[in-house]
């Protein structure tokens, strides 16, 4: 979910107001998913997220 959200552009703010949680927490998900994903920054985030759209 904040992948998709990460890929559609929002900035943590934004995906904390959508997903009702703190940005604290947003920061946290995104961090285990850099870590777990080998991802280095946020661009190569959005870039693997819009790979598997069609």
């Amino acid at each position: 979910m904040i992948s998709d959200l990460i890929g559609a552009g929002l900035r943590n703010p934004e995906i904390a107001q959508r997903l009702v949680i703190s940005e604290a927490t947003v920061k946290t998900h995104i961090n285990n998913l850099f870590a777990k994903a080998g991802f280095h920054s946020r661009a190569d985030a959005v870039r693997y997220v819009l790979s598997l759209m069609p």
